[in-house]
């Protein structure tokens, strides 16, 4: 089965997606942060990431996803951006979707049945 990586600095937002993700065959690493989730991703290479935005800095995600994008090891890890983003002071910060090197999006809270669909479409 696909292993999964996620990647987020709030503990029970991690503990439900290991939950939802395990409980369907999934093996599930985990980061608490951008540094942290690029020396997992290198060591371990994940088949999807899912990866917060907001975490020591405002756009920590963003930032490690366009690493992910010039690392010839990574390039081909899809990566599915997961945050609250948008409905907080820091929204106008946000790039264009265009300008970020993710496959999807999906907005906190995050509903099983949306997560799974969403990791089904890019590991099966």
């Amino acid at each position: 089965m696909a292993k999964i990586l996620v990647v987020d600095d709030d503990p029970d937002f991690v503990f439900v997606c290991r939950t939802v993700l395990e409980k369907e065959g999934y093996e599930v690493l985990e980061a608490a942060n951008g540094r942290l989730a690029l020396e997992t991703m290198r060591k371990d290479r994940p088949d999807l990431v899912l990866l917060d935005v907001m975490m020591s800095t405002t756009l920590e995600g963003v930032d490690v996803s366009k690493e992910m994008e010039s690392d010839p090891e990574l390039k081909d890890v899809p990566v599915v951006m997961v945050s609250s983003i948008a409905t907080t002071e820091h929204a106008a910060e946000f790039p264009d979707d265009e300008a970020i090197p993710i496959e999807a999006w999906i907005s906190k809270p995050i509903q099983p049945a949306v997560l799974l669909r969403i990791v089904k479409r890019y590991v099966g």
